[in-house]
């Protein structure tokens, strides 16, 4: 009995799943549906770190990003420096500041 995904995996997981002495499924995509299925890949990393707070899940999350980065054209010198860029302009999040409200 198949099991049923129809989610955008890393490349060598038909190899891994072929070494499990399993048949994968599989087929290419577009480039404007790789876009759209990397969005949904990073809502399923963020899901499953969430879950469990696993730091190999993060490590996922950072995967996807910079597929996300590399599929949208930007080096990863050029997001490192809008990083750096918002942090002088906005601050990190090191000093755990909530925002309660903003009065008028």
């Amino acid at each position: 009995m198949a099991r049923q995904y129809d989610k955008l995996v890393r490349d060598r997981i038909p190899e891994i799943i072929e070494k499990n002495g399993e048949e994968p499924i599989t087929h290419t995509i577009e480039r404007d549906e790789y876009a759209t299925r990397l969005l949904e890949k990073l809502d399923e990393e963020v899901d499953e770190y969430r879950e469990g707070c696993d730091i190999e899940e993060l490590a996922d999350i950072l995967e996807v990003v910079h597929a996300i980065r590399k599929e949208r054209g930007v080096t990863v010198e050029e997001l490192q420096e809008i990083r750096e860029q918002k942090a002088e302009q906005r601050g990190r999040f090191e000093d755990r500041i909530i925002l309660d409200s903003v009065e008028e």
